[in-house]
């Protein structure tokens, strides 16, 4: 395992920092738009945070900066994924949020790469890189959640397009987004995971409607979408009809590692700071706490470099990135945890970000696949431990009770 940069790998974070340096906002400045999910935002401070986030989406784009790794016919500069990385990292020092993007980022372009046609490769992915495209994931229902292909959401064939209904949720920025990705049935009368097909929808569509929920965090990302009767061209088909579960799997892997990549919104030399401003630095019991938030950090990191060497020798990832998810989720709670204890009576009264990170944790262990899920991943996948019984295997959809 490699622990540091290699010489040609220090020169492209020293050109990226500078370019930085030079075009990104700073932490905490005006111009800075790294609290799109801050708490008691306005819809107008939504919208303002949303276009800073695509124009500095547009401006990477235009300097040669936007999805590195992506091929060059698409635009990206054929990077390594070390140097897209490395990228990323810097990029964090700043005031800079891509949250908006991360499903059109991390889960619409690596799918179209693996099961999209020429055509709608060309259509979609220049776009998506220069920010000009927001997509919402339109997987989850109010009964399908960890048992996804559960899902109840029907897509009918007529002629040349599908029409589709349904209810979505947990759908991050649906609202602000122009594109969807959306899983739904096209055949009840096979098993749960063989009768789904992957859709682009366009979010403005007649009939679809993404409704806002508010959370305990004051923030409003996630919505319920509902569709009734919508129409979407069978050209919007990705990877084949019914052949959903499969594409989408692609989506998930990818949406797995992007949430497992978080351990950075965890300031742990914030935490430090927070301790000395309370006067509890010398505490032996919060000195403790900070020793162990310190070493989930380096144990993130190390494990994080494990996954980077591999990618670099062009190996192929293993458990590493499921792990990561897991941790990643508990290093966010148990360190947002200390922050509030920190914090003690004001945490209740504070607009802190340590407040809004410990009430959003959950938000993170969940997305991209619970830890439940997770560790039956790792144990029947990795481990090879049996697969639980399944009641319904083998049984076509129509025959469930659901």
């Amino acid at each position: 395992m490699d622990f540091g940069d290699t010489p040609a790998e220090a020169a492209f974070r020293a050109e990226a920092r500078a370019w930085l340096e030079a075009h990104a906002p700073v932490k905490g400045s005006p111009e800075a738009f790294d609290k799109m999910s801050s708490p008691g935002r306005s819809a107008e401070e939504e919208r303002d945070l949303a276009a800073r986030a695509r124009a500095w989406q547009a401006q990477l784009a235009a300097d040669g900066w936007a999805c590195l790794d992506w091929p060059q016919e698409y635009g990206g500069r054929g990077a390594s994924t070390v140097e897209a990385i490395i990228f990323d990292e810097e990029q964090g020092r700043f005031g800079v949020s891509m949250s908006i993007f991360m499903a059109a980022l991390s889960m619409a372009a690596p799918t179209l790469m693996a099961w999209g046609t020429d055509e709608q490769k060309q259509r979609f992915l220049k776009p998506i890189r220069r920010g000009e495209i927001v997509f919402a994931q339109l997987f989850s229902e109010p009964n399908a959640g960890s048992d996804l292909a559960g899902l109840q959401a029907r897509a009918v064939e007529d002629g040349d397009e599908f029409v589709v209904n349904g209810q979505k949720v947990w759908n991050s920025y649906a609202h602000l987004a122009e594109w969807g990705i959306l899983l739904a049935r096209t055949n009840s009368d096979v098993p749960k995971h063989q009768g789904l097909t992957y859709f682009f929808v366009k979010m403005d569509s007649e009939g679809l409607d993404p409704r806002p929920l508010r959370q305990m965090t004051g923030g409003a990302e996630f919505n319920e979408t509902f569709l009734d009767n919508v129409r979407i061209p069978k050209e919007n088909v990705i990877g084949g009809v019914n052949n959903g579960w499969a594409v989408a799997q692609t989506t998930l892997n990818s949406e797995r590692a992007a949430v497992g990549a978080q351990s950075s919104v965890v300031d742990v030399d914030g935490l430090v700071d927070l301790a000395r401003r309370q006067g509890q630095g010398d505490d032996p019991a919060v000195r403790q706490a900070l020793a162990e938030a310190w070493i989930r950090s380096e144990v993130l990191r190390y494990l994080g470099m494990r996954v980077y060497t591999a990618l670099s020798q062009g190996t192929e990832i293993g458990p590493e990135a499921s792990i990561m998810k897991i941790l990643t989720g508990d290093h966010i709670r148990d360190t947002s945890q200390a922050a509030m204890e920190l914090l003690g009576p004001d945490g209740m009264l504070s607009d802190d970000s340590w407040v809004s990170l410990m009430i959003s944790h959950f938000a993170h262990k969940i997305g991209g696949g619970t830890p439940e899920i997770q560790r039956n991943v790792i144990g029947e996948r990795i481990l090879g431990l049996p697969r639980e019984p399944r009641a319904d295997k083998g049984i076509p959809f129509r025959e469930l009770k659901v």
